[in-house]
C-alpha cells in the first residue's frame, strides 16, 4: 500500500490484518507495517458510542460528537496505536489458533482482536452528513396524513437522529418532541407514565432505554407508544430493531412494513409482514432480503398510496365476483331442485358449465382488475383516500354476506320467473334463465366499473358476442328457432332487468346516503 502523505512524499506500508465492520461491533481496523522503519500501527475507525472506550480520554471528544451530531452529522471517531514486534508476534500466533479453532471460533476470534483495542491514541473526528434523498420530506408527510404510523428505528445519536427525523418532516412543526432517556428501571417507568398523558406528541427513545422497555415494561411502553404520531429509537442494534417489529406486531395487532438500505436492517426488513429494501450506497443486503426492491425512498409513496391501494380494491372485487359468480349458479341448481321435488337433474350441463366458468364470465370479471376509482395524482394529492383501507370494509365478512344474499336473490328470480314464463319445453328453461344469468352477469360488471377502459369495453362486448355465436353453434343446448323469437327476447329481459335492477337501485340510494370519498373527488 502506498500512501502520499501532506509533503508529497510517498510512503510505503505493508497490510498484516484487516478487520472489518461489522453491525455488532460498530467498528473496524487495519494493521500495517511502515516499510522504511518497520513500525507496526494498528488503525481503528467507528462509533463514538465505542471508541471513547477504547481511545485515550479526550476533553473535548464527547462536547465536538455532540456538537456534530445536533447538526444532524453522523460521526467517526478515529484512533492508533504503536504495537510492539513482540507484542505483534504474540497477537499473530493467537489469531492464527483463533482462526482454526472448531469450537466458538467468532468468539475466540473476537477476544484476540480485542487485545489490541485498548489505550488508543486519539487521532481524529469525522461529521458524515446523511444527506437525505429527493421528496423524502414530502413522502413522510404523505404517509402521515394516510394514517400510517411511522417509527424511525437507526443507530444514530439521539441529537443527530432527532435533527432527521425534523428535517425530513416526520415530526410536524405543531408536534411536540419526548425524549425518554432514564438510567433506571424506576425512572423508565415513571416516564412513560408521563409520556402516557401527552397528545400529539413524537417519542424519541435511546437504545439502552428502549431495552429496558422490552425487557420490563413492554406493556406499558407499547400502550403509549403505539397512540404517538411519530416514533424515533437511537441507537438499536439490528436484533432491537427486529425485536421492536416482532412487538409492534404483537401488542398492536397491526400490519408493519420495514424499510431499509443497508446490511443492519436485514433482520427488520425479514421480521416485518412486508419487507422494502432500498437499493442505495451502503450495498444490496436489504433489496435482497426484502419482498419489494426500490430504487429510491420516494417511490414508496407510489408502491402504497397507489399500486398498493389499487391492488387491495382491484383483488377484493376479484374474490367478490369470483364467489358470486359460483354461488348464483349454485343457487339456481338449488332453486330448480327445490321447484321439481328436489329431482337429480342438472338444469346446466355440458358446454354449458365450461363455458360460464371461462368464455362467458372470464374476461369481464378479471378486466376488473384494470378498474380505478381516482387518478393517480388525486391518490397523491388526498392521501386520506388510503385510511379507507384500513377499516377493512372492501372485504370483509360484511361484503360477503352481502354478495351472498345478492347471490340468492339473483338466482331465484332468475330460476322461478324462467319457470312460470316458459312455454312447455325444458330446453327453453336453460335458454331463458342461462341467456339471463350472463347478461346479469356482465351488467353486474357494469355496475361495478368505475372507470371504463377500452379493455374492460371490449371485455364486455367480445363475451357477449361469443355467447351469442355460441348459442348458434351449440343446437343441444339451444334451440335456435326459439331465440329468434321476440318471445324468447322479451322474457329474457324481464328475467335481467327483475334480477339487476332492483340492486342497482340499492346501490344509487347507498352511494346517495352514504357516499365513498373517491365520489367527492369526482363531483
Amino acid at each position: 500500500m502506498t500512501l502520499t502523505n501532506p509533503l508529497g512524499e510517498e510512503e510505503h506500508y505493508d497490510v498484516l490484518n484487516v478487520f472489518p465492520f461489522t453491525s455488532e461491533t460498530k467498528r473496524m481496523g487495519i494493521v500495517v507495517r511502515a516499510r522504511e522503519t518497520g513500525t507496526i500501527t494498528f488503525y481503528m475507525k467507528g462509533a463514538d458510542a465505542v471508541m471513547t472506550k477504547i481511545v485515550q480520554y479526550s476533553d473535548w471528544l464527547e462536547e465536538e460528537c455532540g456538537n456534530m451530531a445536533r447538526e444532524g452529522l453522523r460521526t467517526l471517531v478515529f484512533g492508533r496505536r504503536i504495537v510492539t514486534p513482540e507484542e505483534y508476534e504474540e497477537f499473530s500466533r493467537a489469531y492464527a489458533a483463533a482462526k482454526t479453532t472448531m469450537v466458538a471460533r467468532e468468539e475466540r476470534v473476537k477476544e484476540v482482536v480485542e487485545s489490541l483495542e485498548h489505550d488508543l491514541e486519539l487521532i481524529g473526528l469525522s461529521g458524515v452528513e446523511d444527506k437525505l434523498q429527493e421528496n423524502v420530506q414530502s413522502t413522510l408527510e404523505r404517509l402521515r396524513h394516510a394514517g400510517i404510523k411511522i417509527w424511525m428505528l437507526t443507530g444514530d445519536k439521539i441529537e443527530t437522529a432527532t435533527c432527521i427525523a425534523i428535517s425530513s418532516k416526520l415530526v410536524a412543526r405543531s408536534q411536540f418532541i419526548f425524549q425518554l432517556v432514564a438510567s433506571s428501571t424506576d425512572e423508565v417507568q415513571h416516564k412513560i407514565a408521563e409520556f402516557a398523558q401527552l397528545h400529539d406528541t413524537a417519542l424519541v427513545i435511546d437504545g439502552r432505554t428502549l431495552q429496558t422497555c422490552l425487557d420490563y415494561f413492554p406493556d406499558e411502553f407499547f400502550a403509549a407508544a403505539q397512540h404517538a404520531p411519530s416514533v424515533v429509537c437511537c441507537r438499536c442494534s439490528p436484533t432491537q430493531k427486529a425485536d421492536v417489529v416482532e412487538l409492534v406486531k404483537k401488542y398492536t395487532g397491526r400490519r408493519t412494513c420495514a424499510i431499509g438500505d443497508g446490511g443492519n436492517d436485514v433482520s427488520m426488513i425479514q421480521a416485518a409482514d412486508v419487507g422494502i429494501g432500498i437499493v442505495g450506497k451502503e450495498g444490496q443486503q436489504a433489496s435482497m432480503a426484502a419482498d419489494v426492491s426500490v430504487d429510491q425512498f420516494s417511490f414508496i409513496s407510489q408502491l402504497l398510496l397507489w399500486h398498493g391501494r389499487n391492488s387491495y380494491q382491484r383483488s377484493a372485487r376479484l374474490c367478490q365476483f369470483i364467489i358470486h359468480r359460483g354461488l348464483i349458479i349454485s343457487f339456481i341448481q338449488a332453486v330448480f331442485s327445490i321447484i321439481f321435488f328436489m329431482a337429480a337433474v342438472a338444469v346446466y350441463t355440458g358446454w354449458l358449465l365450461v363455458g360460464y366458468s371461462t368464455w362467458y364470465t372470464m374476461a369481464p370479471v378479471f378486466a376488473l382488475v384494470l378498474d380505478e376509482d381516482v387518478k393517480k395524482s388525486d391518490a397523491f394529492t388526498f392521501p386520506e383516500l388510503y385510511q379507507e383501507l384500513q377499516k377493512g370494509r372492501a372485504l370483509s365478512v360484511k361484503t360477503f354476506c352481502i354478495w351472498t344474499l345478492l347471490s340468492v336473490y339473483q338466482a331465484s328470480v332468475i330460476m322461478v320467473l324462467g319457470i312460470l314464463l316458459f312455454e312447455s319445453n325444458l330446453l327453453n328453461i336453460v335458454s331463458i334463465t342461462f341467456t339471463a344469468l350472463i347478461l346479469s352477469e356482465l351488467i353486474n360488471v357494469a355496475f361495478t366499473v368505475r372507470t371504463w377502459r377500452l379493455m374492460i369495453v371490449l371485455a364486455e362486448v367480445v363475451t357477449f358476442a361469443l355467447y351469442f355465436v355460441s348459442m348458434i353453434l351449440l343446437p343441444t343446448y339451444f334451440d335456435l328457432a326459439f331465440i329468434m323469437t321476440w318471445d324468447f327476447w322479451w322474457k329474457v329481459v324481464t328475467l335481467t332487468c327483475c334480477s339487476c335492477l332492483p340492486v342497482y337501485i340499492m346501490k344509487l340510494i347507498v352511494r346517495k346516503l352514504n357516499p365513498p370519498a373517491w365520489t367527492k373527488l369526482r363531483e
